[in-house]
């Protein structure tokens, strides 16, 4: 059985009462998954949302020749699949970056809470703002930021608030994130290792001077 406070942690189900909540969790199933195991792909037909347990799961874009775009990294309590909600299609595909577990949300009892309470709808509005923002802003940091930039500022979201972290995905993956080859951000790290910022031992990475980095991301 599903937890319901793993759904009323998410903003999504924010403005739904107790009730309302319990009833999705209970039509709710989980999945676990592999690294690069498939929940979906960009055009496929939306009939659930989802929400990481644990693990991570990239949400990426695809080339016509197969080159992969990384938009977003979701993590444990991160939901998403959100907006075939309102149009039925997946804007993008879904794999999982680690041995996994998510929980599956099916739109039918989801649509019935929020025709119930409509209000809540206003929750799930500022989610998919937040969303559409973060996508301008990763817009404007590929018109506004050279490579060195979009990796100093890749490495700062992922290592968060400590100074030592542990790569999440691969080389591979993070210059899809960053937007480049992954021969240009393997440069534009070993720079920063130069320079004193950033230490790096295989995939574990330490900020030395959080300063500088900053001021390289912006």
């Amino acid at each position: 059985m599903v937890d319901a406070a793993l759904l009323a942690s998410t903003p999504f189900f924010a403005g739904l009462d107790v009730e309302a909540v319990e009833a999705v969790a209970g039509e709710c199933a989980r999945r676990d998954l592999k690294r690069n195991d498939v929940l979906f792909r960009e055009g496929d037909e939306a009939n659930e949302l989802f929400i990481v347990e644990r693990g991570r799961v990239a949400i990426a874009n695809r080339s016509e020749d197969g080159r992969e775009s990384l938009v977003a990294l979701m993590e444990g309590g991160d939901l998403f699949g959100e907006m075939g909600l309102f149009d039925g299609i997946r804007s993008a595909d879904a794999r999982a970056l680690e041995t996994s577990t998510v929980v599956i949300v099916p739109y039918g009892p989801l649509r019935e809470a929020l025709d119930r309470q409509p209000k809540a709808l206003w929750s799930v509005v500022e989610l998919l703002a937040r969303r559409i923002r973060a996508v301008d802003e990763a817009l404007a940091d590929t018109v506004f930021l050279d490579v060195p930039g979009r990796t100093a500022k890749r490495l700062l979201e992922l290592a968060g608030d400590g100074d030592q972290f542990q790569l999440p995905v691969t080389q591979e993956e993070l210059a899809s994130m960053v937007g480049a080859s992954r021969e240009r951000v393997n440069k534009a790290i070993s720079q920063f290792v130069r320079l004193g910022w950033l230490e790096q031992q295989d995939r574990v990475y330490r900020i030395k001077d959080r300063e500088q980095l900053t001021r390289r991301a912006r």
